[in-house]
Formats: C-alpha cells, structure tokens, sequence
C-alpha cells in the first residue's frame, strides 16, 4: 500500500492537473447532440476550450453563462436561465450540461434550483435534458470533474424516466436483461477515443452491444462531417440510449474514479455489474476478456486469443530494456494506477509518483510514496531517486528536459504531439504498443543494459574481438584460479589458433 503524501506548500509551481469544470465538459461532449455550457465567465470557458482544441484539434462547442463584475457580486441567476433558453431555441440540443465553476461557486450558486426554475419559465423546453453538477475549479481534478458529470447524467436522465415508489430514480428493475445482448460501460476520463473505439471492438466480438457512457470515441475520434459549424457535439451517446441502460444484461466499469457512479446506477436499475481499476497489463486485460466471456457465454474468439500471444512476445522481447528501468509518473488517479500496474509488471520500479488530487486507488499505486502536487514536486523526487523515464502529459515536457530522461505522453492535454488524443492504451494491442514505446524510448537515450558476465575460463574459439582477453586475477584469489588462467593464456595464441 502506497503511503500519500500530502500538499506541502500554497501554491501550484507547474500544475499537473487540468480542472473539474474540464473534466465535466470532457463527459459532456461524449453525448449525441449535447453541449456543455459553463456557469462562470468568458475566461473560464475560453481556458477549457483552448485546452480542449489542442488537444484533439478539433473545433469543440462550448457555451457560457458570462458571468461579469455586476453579475457576480449582485446575482447571476437569470445569467443561467437566460443562457438555458438561448441555446434551447438556437441549437435545439438533446442535453445541456451545467457544470459550475470557481466564480459560481464562491458565489453560492444553487445550480439545481436554477434549472428548476428554467423549467418554470420556459416549459416548452421540458423535453430537452438540462445537467447541473457542481464543479468548482478549486478542489478535484479533470477525473474528479468528469466522473462528477458522469453521476449527474445518469441521475437525470433515469429521473425523467418515472420514479421509484420512494420519490426519486427509476423503477426499472423488473426489466433487467431485456435487451439480451446490450452491455452498459461506463467509460473513465483515462480512456482516449482510440480506446473507447477498441473496447468497442472487444465486446462485439463476442456477439454483444457495447452502450458506453460518454462514447468520446464516437464523438471526438477526429472524423470529418458535412456540417461547416458545429454547435452540437455529432456522434457520441444518443440521450435515448441512456434512458435504456435499466434494461442491459450487465454493466461494465472501467475506472475507479466511477464507482459512485456505477453504485448509483446498480441500484436504481439492479444491472449486475462488473468493475475493472484499469485495462492495461496482462492481467487486467485477461479479467476483462473474462468477463466478456462470462457474460455472452461464449468461448474467447481466436483472433483476441492471437493479439494475447502477441502481446506475451512483446513482454520477452522488452523486458530485457524495462527490467530495473526507473520510471517516475504524474497523472490523475486511475491512469497514474494503470501505468504503475503496467510498468511493475516488466520489472520496473516506479520512483516517483504524482497524483493532483486524492483518491481511493492511489493507496493501490504500485509505489512506495504517492504524492499530491505539482510537476515541480514530480521533478524534486525523480532527480533525487535518478528516474530513467518520466510518463505524463505535456506539460512536463520542459521537466523531462531538465531531468535529462525522455518523456512519454500520457493523459490530457497533449497539444505537442499530433494523433496523441487517438492513442490506443489499453487492451492486449494497446499494452503491446506501450511496452514497445517505453523500451525504445529507454534505448534511445541510452539506457545503459547491465554488461554480460564472462567467465575466465571462456576459450577464444572464433573471433577474438567477441571473447575479450580476461584480466589475470588479483593477489587473494588463490593458487587455483591464477593457474587456471595460466593455463587458459597458454592455450589461446594471439592468432586466435587453438592448439
């Protein structure tokens, strides 16, 4: 168990970590025609969008409620009201989510009686699905931010569905399994589109129907449309899906950071679920393929069998470059997990380790100390343990030059890297990719192999330039080995001739 360290210090010296008004927008734009619209001023949502466009280079809708000086000090109740209905009557979105941030927040903003009070006013917008989730930029993280919305999501959209004999939620239990191949999965903020589109692909082949909530690998995999502008996010999770996820056989739950809201969904539709930390590494993967197998009743298909022995070469052919190799990380808490799982696993040793906010798994990192800051904080510990390698984002690019060791990208954002929001981690191709990337990378910057041992007794049969002369032994050795070397000098002539 990892011991946590906590924050020493006032201030954030080269953050790590993206904020949770980012992360809520992020789950957001995993919805079919939805679009997050922030409760704060102009620069909060301008921030998120810039981060958001480098990112995945594309053109990403974002509304505000633009908040101002007047607004914020005497109210900005009627900013969200009014805000709510120019984006209904002008986009005509199937959902709005109304993430807060640090302005509203301090504000005391009660987000959940404004969009009441939206209803109210404009009831011929009472078919559009309006998500208020509170997300102050000051506390959490993007994973925090995202998993947040997630929970918020599934609250509103099963609330619309009819309530339980209690007052609230859903009373769709007796329904359970009605679409006999449907497989809910609640997706984590660690998985890219190219991962999303690849558990897809696992769980069609065998024979089921992946709803996965948000679906970023529908929405933000980088395809072109037709449309010049985009005011609604195109692909992503029709908001009619989620109303049918109390009728799926099973839920899939990839992430800690979505526990709650996986128990939030368990208890209101009684879907059986099964739920994974992270999908990378042999043994993760090999429960997830499980699972699928458990769930379909039917045997693993062959070609995910061959990527598995694929994947089993990778690990004998890399762990002569990774075994011993010192590797620092700076994450959120689930991929931070994921790549210290995946990194120990071939023998490595994770240093450092640096996580920008708190969570249950990071008592489960695969390290000794777990700390809770900055890159800063991630650049003081690797240079004194004499880390080989630093995973995280691009922002530590400039301390992976410091620290002299390469630097592989991981996480959000990544705006130096072309294709880096695509990459495929997890998985049996993914792992592979990875293991392949992370050796090379070690390779590259010259990663010194431990020398092989050669005996004394090795006799010159060939080339001599690949059997060095051994250094005769030094005083103490004893009779014995200097005789021995003796006797092997004697039997190998500098024409490399044996006689």
């Amino acid at each position: 168990m990892a011991e946590i360290l906590k924050r020493n210090k006032a201030l954030a010296v080269n953050p790590l970590k993206a904020s949770q008004p980012v992360g809520a927008s992020l789950a957001f734009l995993g919805i079919n025609k939805a679009i997050p619209m922030l409760h704060g001023s102009q620069g909060c949502t301008a921030f998120g969008k810039v981060y958001f466009v480098r990112h995945f280079r594309e053109p990403i809708p974002l509304q505000t409620t633009a908040m101002d000086q007047v607004s914020t000090v005497m109210n900005a109740d009627e900013n969200v009201i009014e805000g709510l209905r120019a984006v209904c009557e002008k986009s005509k979105p199937a959902m709005i989510g109304l993430p807060t941030t640090g302005l509203s927040e301090t504000q005391g903003t009660d987000i959940k009686r404004l969009v009441k009070d939206f209803y109210t006013k404009y009831p011929e917008y009472a078919h559009v699905a309006v998500v208020p989730v509170n997300t102050p930029d000051f506390t959490g993280c993007l994973e925090s931010g995202y998993a947040l919305a997630v929970k918020a999501t599934l609250e509103t959209v099963l609330a619309k569905n009819g309530p339980l004999p209690g007052g609230e939620g859903t009373n769709v239990g007796s329904n359970v399994g009605r679409r006999k191949k449907q497989v809910n999965v609640l997706a984590g903020s660690f998985l890219t589109p190219g991962d999303v589109e690849h558990i897809k692909e696992l769980i069609e082949a065998f024979g089921l129907r992946p709803l996965v909530l948000p679906d970023i690998g529908d929405s933000l995999d980088g395809h072109l449309t037709e449309m010049e502008s985009l005011p609604l996010t195109v692909g992503g999770t029709p908001v009619s899906d989620i109303a049918s996820m109390g009728e799926s056989i099973a839920t899939l739950v990839l992430g800690n950071s979505l526990f709650d809201a996986a128990d939030f969904l368990k208890a209101q539709t009684q879907v059986p679920d099964y739920r994974f930390d992270c999908l990378m590494g042999l043994e993760a993967v090999d429960s997830f393929v499980s699972a699928l197998a458990d769930i379909s009743g039917k045997p693993v298909p062959e070609k995910i069998e061959r990527q598995r022995a694929q994947l089993q070469d990778a690990m004998v052919d890399a762990h002569f470059m990774l075994g011993f190799a010192r590797v620092a990380v700076a994450a959120d808490a689930d991929l931070l997990y994921g790549m210290s799982r995946l990194v120990t696993e071939m023998g490595c040793e994770v240093v450092a380790a640096v996580a920008p906010a708190r969570a249950h798994i990071l008592e489960s990192v695969l390290a000794e100390q777990v700390g809770i800051g900055d890159l800063e904080d991630l650049e003081n510990s690797a240079r004194s343990r004499g880390a080989q390698l630093v995973i995280s984002n691009s922002h530590a690019v400039e301390t992976a030059r410091r620290l002299g060791v390469p630097l592989l990208r991981a996480g959000f954002p990544q705006y130096d890297l072309l294709g880096g929001y695509q990459r495929l981690w997890v998985g049996y191709r993914g792992t592979r990719q990875s293991l392949f990337d992370l050796a090379n990378l070690l390779v590259e910057h010259g990663y010194i192999e431990p020398e092989p041992y050669v005996s004394i007794y090795a006799q010159r049969t060939g080339n001599a330039e690949h059997f060095p002369h051994p250094d005769p032994p030094q005083e103490g050795e004893g009779a014995n080995a200097r005789s021995n070397f003796e006797r092997v000098s004697r039997a190998t002539p500098a024409s490399g001739q044996t006689h």
